[in-house]
């Protein structure tokens, strides 16, 4: 059974990708589509804020990509040396809040050490974190559309059919993707569960009028894969051993 991700593949170097492992286990074939490209910005005003751990009380990192945006700070030389000398065992006695584990898995290779990475969205964060703690917010990254991202759907469709399911990662994600794939669906597009990877993906699906039958409980593999086989047993589908 055929299950479209609509996400960046894992960095090869890391091993295979987790989505497509754990969803294998569970008898889908999984197949990545990269949506999004990432511009980094505020670089060295990232840098400002992180030479002065004096004034404040904790980081937030809201995605993988706020890490990968520090560890392009990080290399240049200078930089790494004050971060290595003083900076990271300063930050390291403050609170450094994230959503999922993935981002908590970057924080610690950075040498902090995470918390509420089982919150799984923004929301519960919050809720861990504890309102009324001022924050200061600064973008790091911008997304646009992946140069590849219509060949890429164009191509699996054609190659590969209409999937079970289609599983969205971000409302940007639904943004880029949606009219696509309703496109390229036809009059199979009720053929297809959506899936998304957590609420606000969900909200942002639901607004544009599609249904959502399965929501991770929490933005990691098992979740995931637990919610799709519910879902696609519940509609007297069979998962190939």
């Amino acid at each position: 059974m055929k299950v479209l991700l609509l996400k960046d593949p894992k960095d090869k170097d890391s091993g295979p990708d987790p989505y497509i492992k754990e969803l294998g286990l569970y008898g889908f074939e999984a197949t990545l589509i990269p949506v999004l490209s990432f511009e980094f910005i505020s670089l060295e005003s990232l840098f400002e804020k992180l030479s002065h751990p004096e004034c404040y009380g904790g980081l937030v990192f809201t995605s993988p990509r706020a890490l990968e945006a520090i560890k392009i700070c990080l290399k240049e030389n200078s930089k790494d040396e004050a971060w290595l000398k003083s900076l990271k065992q300063r930050w390291k006695t403050k609170p450094t809040y994230v959503v999922g584990k993935a981002t908590a898995a970057l924080v610690e290779e950075i040498g902090l050490i995470p918390q509420g990475e089982k919150s799984g969205n923004a929301e519960k964060l919050a809720e861990y974190i504890c309102s009324r703690i001022p924050l200061e917010s600064l973008t790091v990254y911008q997304t646009t559309q992946h140069t590849d991202l219509q060949e890429s759907l164009s191509s699996y469709f054609s190659q590969q059919g209409i999937p079970a399911s289609v599983v969205f990662f971000s409302p940007s994600g639904v943004k880029f993707c949606l009219q696509h794939i309703q496109k390229l669906s036809g009059d199979f597009l009720n053929h297809i569960k959506f899936a998304a990877i957590g609420p606000a993906t969900a909200e942002a699906l639901e607004a544009a009028g599609i249904p959502v039958p399965c929501t991770a409980e929490s933005p990691t593999p098992q979740d995931l894969a637990a919610g799709l086989q519910k879902v696609l047993h519940r509609q007297n589908c069979r998962v190939p051993k």
